[in-house]
């Protein structure tokens, strides 16, 4: 006879992979990131996201109709690139043109050009993931985007009322360090 299971019995938490946690941000916001995600193995990390063989095909030729060859070519080669194909294929099935929406990082003049080289990729990954995420008739953020939330958070006032108010004189005149009296250093060892 099959026992039931216990109602009142905690559930094993699964445990959130590496890749999981670090692609938590900007890239995944409004998708559904299983936790066990694994961007090493590419072909895995798509399956895992519902991108089959042909979609990933298809997300890659229209990624290339859109940009410049070597920029596609930067954008598929990268690690988080599951996450914007994941993306793109959301996109897809809801039947927005999202390659509308790549088509305007190619300007020569987009904001993600300039920098230093070595941040290229990590620039044009999020000027993706903002041209997929920005209606077409809005445009594109010249720098990061900053997220209300996170910045109240971690905001230092506490609230519209802390408005520069006067502060009372200190007590003592300020001079520089080296003109201040101290008091003299303990020795240290044994005396003479």
């Amino acid at each position: 006879m099959a026992k039931k299971p216990d109602p009142w019995a905690t559930r094993p938490v699964r445990p959130v992979s590496t890749d999981a946690k670090r692609s938590w941000g900007p890239l995944t916001e409004g998708l559904t990131i299983p936790h066990d995600l694994d961007l090493a193995d590419r072909a895995h990390a798509l399956d895992q996201l519902g991108i089959s063989t042909g979609a990933h095909r298809l997300l890659v030729s229209r990624l290339n109709e859109a940009l410049p060859e070597p920029d596609a070519a930067l954008l598929v080669s990268s690690r988080p690139w599951p996450l914007l194909a994941h993306r793109m294929h959301t996109m897809a099935k809801a039947g927005e043109p999202f390659t509308a929406h790549l088509a305007r990082l190619a300007p020569d003049t987009a904001a993600w050009r300039t920098g230093p080289p070595a941040d290229t990729a990590k620039r044009l990954l999020l000027a993706a993931h903002h041209a997929l995420t920005t209606p077409l008739d809005t445009p594109l953020p010249t720098g990061p985007r900053v997220s209300a939330s996170a910045a109240r958070s971690r905001s230092t006032t506490t609230g519209p009322d802390t408005a520069a108010h006067p502060q009372p004189a200190p007590a003592e005149p300020a001079a520089p360090a080296h003109h201040r009296q101290t008091a003299p250093a303990p020795r240290q060892g044994r005396g003479r």
